[in-house]
């Protein structure tokens, strides 16, 4: 009797274990479509599209709307063994747009108080010469004390993997908070054994380069995906400037001006003149970047956020892509569907054509 009883337990854990929902890495085009299933449950019906709903999760909790407009989903799939943190998109709404436009980039480890009982301690890169989107930071630093609330609350229950994910503005929040949360595991705040995932679909460019980099090292192996549809012009944003301070130390072009100095005096003055010539342009568009998309974008934002206190702003605007790359490729069939013309500047960048894209190019993922 008992040797009948473990043939029995062991086969209904084998089959527990067989149906259960389990993160792996690499692209998986069935996740990336619930994730834009789950992204269109955020916004109006007329955003939607063609966009079918959501059954393989549910949705267990809406957060508060906070910040400049931010708000996220929680979802649990059926077996309750993955939890989805998904973050909302820009809206109509004028400070959901401000986030967008205050784009100046602040340093990616510091601190940012957000009102007057609420500083944001944060890390987002380890590398020192990192720096993010300012707007965005503001974004994550508003969902975060509830987002770590509730997976700390599901953890306890069990719940170990999570994937992190968004559309357009949702998708540059989920690879700030991607990073947020791997350096709150860093530091010991939440645990190591969890497992996260992330889809950043249609998103912009969250900081420079050393992010960039950070961001790829700490998501390596297959857990970060930056996903693009080429006739989107919103992931080519925001506008990046590179200037002679963006390199790394032994680059020659960042010590230029000491190494002209060995030269004869003839070629050290056509030298010096090249320089400054491709040096100050950049420097002056990146002064001008920082004075209207960071001193003065700040004056509009103080308005949703009166407790919002200036931050000091990096002396960079190098912006990056980050994340393994998922390019989404229109052909002639797509562009009869979704003509290249008219006055919605918005119509690659919807839920519909993403869609439509990755049912297409990954045929073999379809939905249960």
């Amino acid at each position: 009797m008992s040797r009948l009883l473990a043939v029995t337990l062991s086969f209904l854990l084998l089959s527990l274990s067989v149906h259960a929902q389990v993160l792996k890495p690499g692209f998986d085009a069935e996740e990336y479509e619930g994730s834009l299933r789950r992204a269109a449950y955020q916004v109006d019906p007329e955003f939607r599209g063609n966009t079918p709903k959501e059954q393989q999760f549910t949705r267990v909790f809406r957060g508060k709307q906070v910040g400049l407009h931010n708000k996220w989903d929680m979802w649990l799939s059926k077996d309750k063994q993955i939890m989805v943190i998904s973050l909302r998109g820009t809206t109509s709404d004028m400070d959901s747009w401000l986030a967008n436009f205050y784009s100046a980039m602040v340093p990616a480890t510091g601190s940012l108080r957000l009102d007057s009982n609420y500083l944001f301690h944060y890390k987002f890169a380890a590398d020192p010469k990192a720096a993010v989107h300012v707007g965005w930071t503001i974004g994550v630093g508003s969902l975060a004390p509830e987002i770590m609330s509730k997976i700390k609350e599901y953890y306890a229950i069990g719940v170990r993997q999570i994937l992190i994910e968004g559309h357009s503005q949702g998708g540059a929040l989920s690879y700030l908070m991607t990073s947020y949360l791997h350096y709150q595991q860093v530091d010991g705040a939440l645990p190591a054994d969890i497992i996260f995932k992330t889809y950043a679909s249609a998103a912009p460019k969250p900081g420079n380069l050393y992010y960039a980099y950070d961001y790829d090292y700490i998501t390596r192996g297959g857990w970060a995906f930056t996903i693009v549809n080429t006739a989107d012009w919103v992931p080519e944003t925001p506008v990046s400037i590179q200037t002679d301070k963006d390199f790394n130390k032994l680059n020659p072009f960042a010590n230029a001006g000491d190494q002209v100095k060995g030269q004869k005096y003839v070629v050290r003055l056509a030298l010096k003149h090249v320089y400054k010539r491709l040096t100050k342009t950049p420097r002056k568009a990146q002064r001008t970047y920082n004075r209207y998309l960071g001193k003065m974008a700040y004056k509009q934002v103080k308005k949703f956020m009166p407790g919002l206190e200036k931050p000091i702003y990096s002396k960079s605007s190098n912006y990056m892509r980050a994340g393994t790359p998922i390019v989404l490729q229109p052909d002639a069939e797509y562009y009869k569907k979704y003509p290249d013309t008219g006055s919605n500047i918005f119509r690659h960048h919807l839920f519909e054509p993403y869609y439509y894209l990755v049912k297409k190019i990954y045929p073999s993922a379809t939905t249960k």
